[in-house]
């Protein structure tokens, strides 16, 4: 049975950071490509950062100057760094692994989704 189950969202100040983890079970991990997306109130989920297998990292335009993506395959984690913070920033945010291993941006391309962390963003 695969499993993702995000933590480490909560409430935060603009200008703030954020830690968010995914830890995987029930797949080959270190194949996998993961993501991380997001969904604020009322508005499509949208992708915001993917690391592929060998760790090459790729973000949304709004996200690639204050957000990093890292994985410890050792763990079966994948993590989220969020800094400078927005209140734009507010929204669940879901992990997901595709296991193509591909440079996907499409949710339909993941294969696999946590249940979602919620992070909000006060001005």
């Amino acid at each position: 049975q695969v499993e993702l189950v995000e933590s480490g969202g909560g409430w935060a100040q603009a200008g703030d950071s954020l830690r968010l983890s995914c830890a995987a079970s029930g797949i080959t991990f270190s194949s996998y490509t993961m993501g991380w997306f997001r969904q604020a109130p009322g508005k499509e989920r949208e992708f915001v950062a993917g690391i592929i297998w060998r760790g090459t990292t790729y973000f949304a335009d709004s996200v690639k100057d204050r957000f990093t993506i890292s994985r410890d395959n050792a763990k079966n984690t994948v993590y989220l760094q969020l800094s400078s913070l927005k209140p734009e920033d507010t929204a669940v945010y879901y992990c997901a692994a595709d296991r193509r291993g591909f440079y996907s941006r499409d949710e339909y391309a993941f294969d696999y989704w946590g249940q979602g962390t919620q992070v909000t963003v006060s001005s």
